[in-house]
């Protein structure tokens, strides 16, 4: 493991179009920034199975997360489930660009319901509110569940954050980065275990288990050596 420095501009989003827009005209530039995060109220949409567990993704608690219009990044207080991007980028899954449409707009998440670019006073107030969790989706008894609480316990962002900070105030503690490194290969074995254990795909991972923490440490400028 091995730190570098980085710097990014952050440039504020103010909560209003610029356009002069007054109802959407389907450019898709909301679509094409990422997918929305799910709220309780969505659990039905996930369950009848109009948004599959391997087209969301999971962002645990005190990860990094862009939230909408305040145009920087902000460790999240809750896990939430957000529906994940295509390829390497953030576009919603579900958003056709050659159509520049909605591929489940009839069950669409409430964030999609009730946004308007144009005014988004409705949207700001339910973000953070009631977040969808794992938790929420899986039965209590799924043999899964008590690796997720595992996986949890010995390797959640909030110990990779402490150990950062150490990182910080003691200009590359040797000690501090070997720990982080551990915290990263514990986190790369419980989830080897588990795609082994239940065969599971890279997108029901990414659901199960979020990002990799070292996927997770690269956003804070920290890069995985072999």
């Amino acid at each position: 493991m091995s730190k570098k420095k980085t710097e990014k501009k952050q440039k504020v989003v103010h909560s209003s179009t610029t356009s002069g827009a007054t109802s959407c005209i389907r450019c898709g530039t909301c679509c094409k920034k990422g997918g929305p995060s799910l709220h309780r109220e969505d659990k039905e949409i996930l369950l009848a199975g109009h948004i599959k567990r391997e087209t969301v993704i999971t962002i645990r608690k005190g990860e990094l997360a862009l939230f909408p219009f305040r145009g920087r990044p902000e460790p999240i207080e809750k896990e939430l489930i957000k529906i994940a991007g295509k390829g390497k980028g953030w576009v919603c899954f579900f958003f056709d660009e050659k159509k520049s449409a909605c591929t489940i707009y009839a069950h669409r998440p409430l964030e999609c319901r009730i946004l308007k670019c144009w005014d988004t006073e409705q949207l700001l107030s339910v973000i953070g509110k009631d977040p969808l969790a794992r938790a929420d989706i899986l039965s209590e008894d799924d043999p899964i569940m008590r690796v997720i609480d595992t996986h949890e316990q010995e390797c959640s962002v909030g110990m990779s954050e402490e150990l950062i900070s150490a990182l910080l105030e003691k200009n590359d503690d040797p000690e501090s980065l070997a720990k982080l490194t551990a915290l990263v290969h514990r986190d790369l074995a419980i989830r080897s275990k588990a795609i082994s254990e239940f065969g599971l795909s890279l997108e029901a991972e990414l659901f199960l288990f979020g990002r990799p923490l070292f996927k997770v440490l690269s956003s804070r400028g920290f890069q995985l050596m072999k």
